[in-house]
């Protein structure tokens, strides 16, 4: 049985001659190179596609978390500048994620956020700004003649994935800016050759993975640790832990 150092040798040699135009077939094929080079088992499509969702949606939210990380570091004037700036990099990542959606308002009275919104960055009413206000503080607000909101200067209390917006007349014009998540990644075939699948990027339910290249290394990884645990194999779980580690210690 392999040990992770020697695992994790094999990571780095089928990812470097691995070179596939689309990046969820080169990871695809990457990870079943590696997992078939032990006899680990074979990954079907339905499996890969369901680890690749979640090592995606876990990569997705680290943005935050490094994001948050750097900027502290930048503003302690220990970060980079230029192309080592990493907080301009980590803000154009997710910045790609950003989008707007008109909300329509329910018979509750409220506006319900889109079903793929991860983070609410502004509410906005025509096109003025709504103030984001706690539920312990609406009922102040509203209560004084000074502090109401009002159409030109609107409040809004956020529950879950809906808002409530103030002052109540308004129902139509409200627009959500927003950090969406990512699509489910999707890896497609329409037919099989010697009994594997073969990969059709045409098909209607196909779907890239919507990260940077930078990041295969790592969708490999997170991806080889769920068939790790799915397949009972601690060799293949430690050498994705492993490789995990590496890419993380180069990105910060």
């Amino acid at each position: 049985m392999s040990t992770p150092s020697e695992m994790e040798g094999f990571i780095y040699f089928y990812y470097l001659c691995v070179n596939f135009p689309d990046m969820i077939n080169s990871v695809r094929n990457t990870v079943l190179a590696i997992a078939n080079k032990q006899n680990f088992g074979y990954i079907t499509p339905a499996d890969f596609n369901l680890y690749a969702k979640q090592a995606q949606l876990d990569i997705f939210e680290d943005y935050f978390y490094r994001y948050n990380q750097w900027v502290l570091k930048q503003n302690s004037r220990v970060s980079g500048s230029e192309y080592a700036d990493i907080v301009r990099n980590l803000e154009e990542v997710i910045d790609s994620f950003s989008t707007s959606s008109t909300l329509t308002l329910d018979s509750d009275s409220t506006f319900d956020l889109p079903s793929d919104f991860y983070f609410l960055t502004e509410i906005r009413s025509g096109n003025n700004t709504a103030d984001r206000v706690s539920n312990a503080n609406i009922l102040k607000l509203t209560l004084s003649h000074l502090t109401a909101p009002t159409t030109t200067f609107p409040a809004y209390v956020m529950n879950g994935s809906q808002i409530t917006l103030y002052p109540t007349t308004i129902d139509t014009g409200v627009t959500a800016l927003y950090i969406r998540r990512p699509l489910d990644p999707r890896w497609t075939y329409a037919s099989f050759s010697g009994g594997e699948p073969v990969f059709n990027e045409s098909a209607a339910d196909y779907q890239n993975f919507e990260l940077p290249e930078t990041d295969e290394p790592l969708l490999v990884s997170k991806i080889l640790q769920y068939a790790g645990i799915s397949i009972r194999e601690a060799d293949i779980y430690q050498a994705g832990v492993a490789e995990e580690t590496t890419t993380t210690q180069k990105q910060g």
